[in-house]
């Protein structure tokens, strides 16, 4: 069975950093593009960031553009998501998601065939 598992999700002051991670079960990530999503009580779901298969194209939203950080060690099946300098307007349901394209970086979260359950991160004071 196929499965991603995210971790790495908590509560965590304005300011502050947390990095997820996502595991990958069934799956050999080398051949998969990766994304991470977000979503918020009340809000659509929407693209955080993104990595091709080996990792050499990454795109990011423009709210989390110098902020947050993807990536990921095949060997290891995982993808990191690594989050600075958090903002109350960061608390979402995180999700790592993965589609088998080579050398692309997919934005489109309809473009994927497999979901992790999901991380909660709170920023709050």
């Amino acid at each position: 069975q196929s499965q991603l598992v995210e971790s790495g999700g908590g509560l965590v002051q304005p300011g502050g950093s947390l990095r997820l991670t996502c595991v990958a079960s069934g799956l050999t990530l080398d051949y998969y593009a990766i994304g991470w999503f977000r979503q918020a009580p009340g809000k659509e779901r929407e693209g955080v960031a993104c990595a091709s298969n080996r990792g050499g194209n990454t795109d990011y939203a423009d709210s989390v553009k110098g902020r947050f950080t993807i990536s990921r060690d095949n060997a290891k099946n995982t993808v990191y998501l690594q989050m600075n300098s958090l903002k109350p307007e960061d608390t979402a349901v995180y999700y790592c998601a993965a589609v088998i394209k080579a050398y692309v970086c997919v934005r489109n979260s309809k473009e994927y065939d497999y979901w992790g359950q999901g991380t909660q991160v709170t920023v709050s004071s």
